[in-house]
């Protein structure tokens, strides 16, 4: 299965901003008695955003109405941007990341923490990310760097099981290059994980943008982590761990006495494009 979705990614992260209910402006009061006096009447009420919208107006005045439009659009381009460059980072994860320093003992290879090597996206997220203002730059790095940050956390600690059927019973000295029976990702726990909660992505976002009075960044940050953290369950579930060769010695074989052994303190050859 490729990386996680973009489209759905983004599709949830601006539902989970509209569902904020957000309304612009945030701090606006009626004027005195002359306001309504200042606008022809065709401008006093116009029809309301959609629903879909990012923001809702505050008023039904066509500056508040358009303003909320305006600003919403600039929302919604940036989550699809960013939310699509994370989604390319890790596909680019996927193709280079591999799986080293697993013990085999008979059919089962133990996996653990430190085992899974990659690289880390945040490059990856910032060659793709919107940065065409200053802010938006900011956001990205924040995002970008959160993002890399706490997904190395997961990776550094997945552990579980490899199985080898076959290196129960080797006809050989030295069991041949052998890949390990698939298994989704999903079955590779990781003591990491916690990293990657909606909770604690969004707090590290916060922490590398470093500006509490950002506009709307809590918001935008909360958005994108309770999004991601939805795709990226059904992106364990989906992904394969395959293709880890396997091999390793096999002491006991001695034909014709033993004609077959099980492998002893066997590893794995390191080789990329092992989540698919």
């Amino acid at each position: 299965m490729p990386a996680p979705n973009a489209q759905v990614f983004g599709q949830t992260a601006t539902a989970n901003f509209v569902s904020r209910g957000i309304r612009l402006p945030q701090t606006w009061e009626t004027p005195g008695d002359q306001y309504p006096d200042a606008f022809d009447a065709s401008q006093i009420a116009v029809a309301p955003n959609s629903p879909a919208n990012l923001f809702r107006e505050e008023t039904l005045n066509e500056y508040h109405v358009d303003t909320a439009r305006t600003i919403g659009d600039g929302y919604q381009e940036y989550i699809e941007g960013i939310t699509g460059a994370i989604c390319d980072a890790i596909e680019r994860w996927m193709q280079m990341t591999m799986i080293a320093g697993v013990i085999i003992n008979g059919p089962v290879g133990m996996v653990v923490p430190g085992n899974v090597i990659g690289p880390p996206l945040m490059p990856f997220i910032l060659s793709g990310a919107p940065q065409n203002t200053a802010m938006e730059t900011r956001y990205s790095t924040a995002i970008a760097s959160a993002m890399s940050q706490q997904w190395q956390m997961w990776q550094l600690g997945i552990m579980g099981t490899l199985m080898y059927p076959s290196f129960a019973a080797v006809p050989s000295p030295v069991a041949p290059p052998t890949p390990n029976v698939p298994l989704p990702l999903i079955a590779l726990p990781s003591v990491g994980e916690a990293a990657l909660s909606a909770q604690a992505l969004s707090g590290a976002m916060t922490g590398f943008l470093a500006d509490p009075e950002a506009n709307h960044a809590v918001d935008l940050f909360e958005a994108i982590s309770q999004a991601f953290n939805t795709i990226f369950q059904t992106f364990k579930a989906s992904t394969l761990v395959q293709n880890v060769m396997g091999t390793g010695p096999v002491p006991s074989f001695a034909p014709p006495v033993a004609p077959v052994g099980p492998v002893v303190a066997g590893t794995v050859i390191p080789t990329p494009s092992v989540f698919v």
